[in-house]
């Protein structure tokens, strides 16, 4: 049995004051690219971990593969009561830390292969709740079910009272919002530079210990934003305001805070992409991802951006996915 599922861009957490009742909140793009391909099957015992010859995967996704499958097998083995086991073998995988979501895609997939392995219906909303992801944005959980452009609810305070990233919350998914149609035709620019930053961990937390809550103010300038611009734009296919309302929100928010925690070089990226006359100039979650889209009025961004960054990083040009995992059996 296959599985394959999407990346994300995180484009925001929304509301990181929480004053009005309600926390987190998410904006979100589900990718094609970079991908994760994993294949299951069962195995008299224990869990076993293999990487396909063909790839040449490096010890950070390595040990994070193990890490991620490792765990979320055991929580689902232990939450339904399975008595085998299970061998799985990674054929394509892609940086943790990096911005795309890599950790929940890992903890679903396994949860996925298997769940329809022992006859479970569990989607990705499910499994996120045994496996613990999810518990401050749904972008991940609501790409890997359906796909296309996310917006999550958030959390009540009464499930969740304290600012956490979801590697340390034990709250449940939030619930989808809304989920749209992202046009086909334009393009998704993603530039990946080597970081001095790592955003991860105790330090994840810290950070969101120290900055939350954001300022109501800003927080309703950001909500504002997305719900009477972003969207609106997006349904409208204009991308040169809809674009416009990505640089925006990187200023504003706990958006601002990840972007001014990241290094020198990613600020430098982002400012030549704006030189350039990219539409949209965007950083995913921590980064050190940044993002763009265009369309054949500013195609001519993919190229300059490939000569600014030389051998310094990768560029990835790629589409929206519009449609979750995909199973084969």
């Amino acid at each position: 049995m296959y599985i394959k599922s999407p990346s994300r861009l995180h484009l925001g957490l929304i509301d990181m004051n929480g004053s009005y009742g309600r926390l987190d909140g998410g904006i979100g793009l589900t990718i094609q690219e970079q991908n994760f391909i994993l294949y299951g099957e069962s195995a008299e015992k224990g869990v076993t971990i293999d990487f396909n010859e063909e790839f040449d995967f490096n010890d950070e996704i390595k040990n994070e593969c193990i890490k991620k499958i490792t765990n979320a097998s055991q929580k689902v083995i232990d939450y339904y009561g399975v008595d085998e086991g299970f061998y799985f073998r990674v054929d394509s995988a892609y940086p943790p830390h990096s911005g795309l979501g890599s950790g929940t895609q890992i903890a679903l997939s396994t949860g996925k292969i298997i769940t329809e392995h022992i006859g479970e219906e569990a989607n990705g909303y499910t499994l996120g709740k045994i496996t613990g992801r999810g518990g401050t944005s749904g972008i991940g959980v609501f790409a890997f079910d359906y796909g296309g452009f996310i917006v999550d609810g958030g959390h009540s305070r009464k499930e969740k009272d304290s600012f956490l990233p979801s590697s340390a919350s034990k709250a449940s998914p939030p619930q989808l919002f809304g989920r749209y149609e992202f046009p086909e035709e334009w393009g998704v620019l993603l530039v990946i530079l080597q970081s001095d930053v790592s955003v991860n961990g105790q330090k994840e937390v810290n950070i969101f210990q120290e900055y939350c809550p954001i300022d109501r103010k800003e927080v309703e300038l950001f909500s504002h934003l997305v719900f009477m611009n972003m969207i609106p734009f997006l349904l409208e296919k204009d991308l040169p305001c809809f674009g416009n309302i990505i640089n925006k929100i990187q200023t504003i928010g706990f958006k601002s805070i990840e972007v001014k925690l990241q290094a020198d070089n990613i600020k430098r990226l982002m400012a030549k992409l704006t030189e350039i006359g990219a539409y949209a100039v965007g950083m995913s979650s921590f980064g050190p991802t940044v993002y763009s889209f265009y369309d054949e009025t500013n195609k001519h961004i993919v190229q300059e951006i490939k000569d600014y960054v030389g051998d310094d990083g990768i560029v990835i040009t790629t589409k929206a996915q519009n449609h979750g995992n995909i199973l084969t059996k």
